[in-house]
């Protein structure tokens, strides 16, 4: 019988081993050659401790194929790298991490490859921007950082009829909260350091697809050479086990800080989907299992600096980089995911500096709010100093 979500994040493969329960690990790149089906090497991303991975994650994400790569960098230039060639065109939602941005803008070009950054996430804008030689349509839903939503089928329902390939990242809903492959997306990409991984201790990312894409990107990826040794991927299976009672604790936990913070006049306007303010609430409930453990706020600050003030006074909750992880950690896009595009840019899709970006953990979420209101308190001064200007 098929298995849940649940399931699948422990059960995968079972090896041939006389004791245990967990996959053996194959540290080794030196492999015997006769007598196999295909030649085991980790850069053709086949040993064991590789392909045990991308099965339990098609399972997850409803895939047939699947490529593990050392980050989430890796898996995205490789994709589309392999989707796209010189004299194509590529469409782009225009709120995406800035990792892919600075990769679009400073890599494509060389390459003969046009895109198209959109100024919003509206369908029509997708139909608008669509040439004749557009050949990728790529969404990032919900997004980083606003946590903007994309409807994942009928941009996938225009891109099948105007013959475009649609790329996803999924990484900020992971694949509990959300499969855009069951709604006709083609690739779904993780930056796999975040929920996949989970303990904020492993860099690696994954492209999830079908047979046809994954034979076309397959020989780019041994080329380019972004393969993962074989403790790491011991390290990612045994976090894919917790993976589905992580995040749905994280779901939880992100809800009620994100109804708190509504309530917060120190908050100028609170991102997230699981909120019935949020201008997208009803189509996050449509495609999505989980609202996610991402929420955004904007503080009523009007620089980085008052910002740093706020952040100086978290105990408990840590301004650090990345996200996805156990513990609740917080940070400013306009310092860190997103400094590499320009100021304007940024302020024009609405991430001002006194955003935050907040990585919901799974500590007790009474501690977390208290750390956050204590914040609120000690921080008065630079609020009404700001308000009063």
């Amino acid at each position: 019988m098929p298995y849940r979500k649940a399931t699948n994040c422990i059960h995968g493969r079972h090896f041939e081993a006389k004791e245990g329960t967990n996959t053996p690990i194959y540290p080794s790149s030196v492999f015997r050659y006769r007598e196999v089906d295909q030649n085991i090497y980790p850069r053709y991303y086949n040993t064991p401790n590789q392909e045990v991975i991308i099965e339990k994650l098609c399972k997850l994400e409803g895939g047939h194929r699947g490529i593990l790569f050392s980050s989430g960098m890796a898996a995205i230039s490789t994709c589309l790298f392999s989707l796209l060639e010189p004299g194509t065109h590529m469409v782009l939602s225009g709120s995406v991490y800035g990792g892919t941005f600075y990769l679009v803008e400073k890599e494509m070009a060389k390459r003969g490859i046009s895109y198209t950054f959109l100024p919003d996430t509206e369908v029509s804008s997708f139909e608008a921007a669509i040439q004749d030689n557009t050949r990728v349509i790529y969404l990032e839903t919900p997004s980083n950082p606003l946590l903007q939503l994309t409807d994942i089928a009928r941009v996938a329902d225009l891109a099948k009829q105007r013959g475009c390939i649609t790329v996803i990242d999924n990484t900020f809903a992971s694949p509990i909260n959300q499969n855009p492959l069951d709604l006709g997306i083609d690739v779904v990409l993780h930056s796999g350091t975040k929920y996949l991984g989970g303990h904020s201790d492993l860099c690696f990312g994954v492209v999830i697809t079908s047979e046809e894409l994954y034979e076309q990107m397959y020989p780019q990826a041994i080329n380019y050479g972004g393969s993962l040794n074989a403790l790491d991927c011991y390290l990612i299976e045994r976090s894919l086990k917790t993976l589905e009672v992580r995040v749905r604790q994280q779901n939880a936990n992100a809800q009620q800080i994100a109804e708190f913070l509504e309530t917060r006049r120190e908050v100028r306007a609170v991102h997230y989907p699981g909120l019935g303010s949020h201008p997208q609430h009803e189509l996050a409930k449509a495609q999505m299992q989980g609202f996610g453990g991402m929420v955004a706020f904007e503080l009523a600050v009007d620089n980085l600096a008052e910002t740093g003030q706020f952040l100086d006074h978290l105990e408990l909750i840590q301004p650090a980089l990345s996200l996805g992880g156990v513990e609740t950690i917080i940070c400013s896009p306009s310092e860190t995911s997103h400094i590499k595009m320009p100021k304007a840019q940024r302020e024009a899709i609405g991430i001002r500096e006194g955003l935050l970006r907040l990585s919901v953990g799974i500590e007790a979420v009474e501690d977390i709010l208290y750390d956050l209101n204590q914040a609120f308190e000690k921080s008065h001064q630079v609020f009404r100093q700001s308000q009063a200007v």
